[in-house]
């Protein structure tokens, strides 16, 4: 007779999903292996709407987690359909502001509020080879700098997929992945200007349509700031390189009010290399099956105009988290259940993509936006393998 598995659950990947999945299964009693591979460069420049705090709420870790080292977000300013600025103040948000997040601070806090509530955090660790044991349960690889012999083994009953658009390991186990665009951002980080310390910076992020794509730009909680540029991999912009098109600089000095914030971060600045990084939208073509979960970007990954990433993520996190409880306590719906909300999240997301880019009509013979204008039905898409 096989032992009893050291855990209940096992989640890979320790950003918001699979924290929020972690937290909601510790508070219902559930023993919780939290595997953070900590790989990759850190995130920057990323938002949180002002609806989160409500999930942080619901997760019992709103005050730690938004405690000091995030910038308020007073609002969105856009040139979108116009070259003039509109403007979207949080004074009218029910909610209040949201917030540029130091990202690593983020995510810290929230892998220490796991822990505090009872999950074993395992930092720079991976979960690798998970396989199904005849008993139902998973014997599961872990690897990480942390352990001396490079790897240790250990099971569970169930398994979290919070690892991000790959989405390694429900793909491992049978699911298949949908992209629906090839969205890339070219982002660069500027330094800090130096600033009068009675000059308040303004804490709005501003976004910007050109003709193959749409700039996006937010003070950060280190005073740097962020520019990225969103267009698809082979436009302009991201041949530039082979084709001799116009760059990253050449297109950004043309911009009317990115530019505008970028000046001031001087030229030097402006000449580093942007990085590239996956912004495209993509979902599973299901979200749970024989002992597994997925969510957050695993689940269903969101173009960033929609500021809906970390929102969702905490979203699909607690919900998933929630169902598996239930799937342990022999609820066979709850899974089933899960799957909706996310399905219902593609597609308020996907109505929400097709009616925001419908407003940008300047280019509209342009690929960049005849493609958004034609998008596909949620249900449909490219397949991964």
């Amino acid at each position: 007779m096989n032992p009893a598995p050291a855990y209940d659950v096992v989640v890979a990947g320790g950003g918001p999903a699979g924290c929020a999945a972690a937290l909601a299964l510790v508070r219902a009693g559930r023993r919780v292996l939290l595997a953070d591979a900590g790989t990759g460069p850190p995130k920057v420049g990323e938002a949180l709407v002002s609806a989160g705090r409500l999930l942080l709420a619901d997760l019992g870790v709103d005050r730690p987690v938004l405690a000091t080292g995030h910038l308020p977000c007073h609002g969105t300013l856009s040139a979108w359909g116009s070259s003039q600025l509109q403007s979207v103040d949080s004074l009218h948000d029910p909610y209040g502001h949201g917030w540029h997040l130091d990202r690593p601070l983020f995510d810290r806090r929230l892998r220490a509020a796991a822990r505090a509530a009872g999950a074993d955090v395992a930092e720079r660790t991976a979960v690798r080879r998970p396989d199904r044991q005849p008993d139902g349960t998973w014997r599961i690889v872990l690897r990480g700098s942390a352990d001396r012999d490079g790897a240790r083994t250990v099971g569970c009953r169930w398994l979290v997929d919070a690892t991000g658009r790959g989405a390694a390991l429900a793909m491992r186990a049978g699911a298949r992945r949908t992209t629906g665009d090839r969205l890339t951002a070219h982002h660069l980080l500027l330094d800090p200007v130096p600033q009068d310390p009675q000059d308040a910076p303004d804490g709005r992020s501003l976004v910007e349509s050109d003709r193959d794509g749409w700039w996006y730009t937010a003070p950060l909680p280190s005073r740097q700031r962020l520019i990225a540029y969103f267009t698809d991999p082979d436009l302009p912009l991201a041949t530039a390189h082979t084709q001799g098109d116009e760059g990253f600089l050449d297109r950004l000095l043309a911009t009317r009010h990115v530019s505008r914030r970028a000046r001031p971060h001087g030229l030097t600045a402006l000449l580093r290399p942007p990085r590239r990084a996956p912004a495209h939208t993509a979902h599973l073509d299901r979200v749970h099956g024989d002992g597994w979960t997925a969510a957050g970007d695993a689940a269903a990954a969101f173009d960033p105009l929609s500021s809906q990433g970390i929102l969702t993520a905490l979203y699909t996190g607690l919900s998933a988290g929630e169902a598996v409880d239930a799937r342990l306590r022999g609820d066979r719906a709850a899974l089933p259940g899960y799957a909706t909300k996310v399905a219902l999240a593609r597609v308020a997301y996907q109505d929400g993509h097709r009616a925001v880019h419908a407003q940008e009509t300047r280019w509209a013979d342009r690929p960049f936006w005849a493609r958004r204008h034609h998008t596909p039905h949620p249900t449909k898409g490219n397949h991964t393998p």
